[in-house]
């Protein structure tokens, strides 16, 4: 199964449509690791921020998308949006892997309760806007950036890509591999 990982599109029709046209329409599944609509009270508006017509685009996808809420995320953008915000977590099971997403806002990799380190070889979250794979013990921390407000130093708009064989971060711009893990 190939999966898609993006996060904090906060509205930007143009980052979701720059991602999804070039790496995630090839994808068996997506998963949105929250802020989806609203770009937040303390972020720029992104370019292309159009939140209804993003919500038109998510809701007539014809593949499976499991979006967890972020701390931007309203009741209100449940009204538009077809797929419901999960809160806080989005659980997936594949013959290989055991994968839990949240949005990142309540924990990070370090502070990771042990109980759900220890039984998911996969954690997603977002809300840093900081792409980055990292392993802890026996456990993968991925967190896929952000394609319309990236904050990572050289400002990456990322997603990630996972595979059977591993997982990568996209920069969607080029194309290029920002990081990867071979599993």
């Amino acid at each position: 199964m190939n999966i898609g990982v993006i996060s904090d599109t906060h509205g930007s029709v143009t980052a979701w449509r720059e991602a999804y046209q070039k790496f995630l329409i090839s994808t068996d599944l997506i998963i949105h690791c929250g802020d989806v609509l609203y770009h937040g009270p303390r972020n720029p508006l992104p370019e292309g921020h159009d939140p209804k017509s993003l919500s038109g685009e998510l809701n007539s996808l014809s593949k499976p998308l499991l979006i967890v809420q972020g701390n931007c995320d309203a009741e209100v953008d449940q009204m538009v949006l077809e797929y419901p915000l999960e809160s806080p977590y989005i659980h997936v099971y594949t013959p290989d892997f055991r994968i839990l997403t949240h949005h990142g806002h309540h924990w990070s990799p370090e502070t990771t309760p042990a109980k759900i380190s220890s039984f998911y070889n996969i954690i997603i979250s977002g809300h840093t806007h900081i792409p980055e794979i990292r392993k802890i013990d026996q456990t993968i921390y991925l967190n896929p950036g952000s394609p319309a407000l990236p904050k990572n130093e050289d400002k990456t708009p990322t997603i990630a890509l996972i595979d059977p064989k591993g997982i990568k971060i996209i920069n969607i711009r080029n194309g290029q591999t920002v990081d990867e893990f071979q599993l």
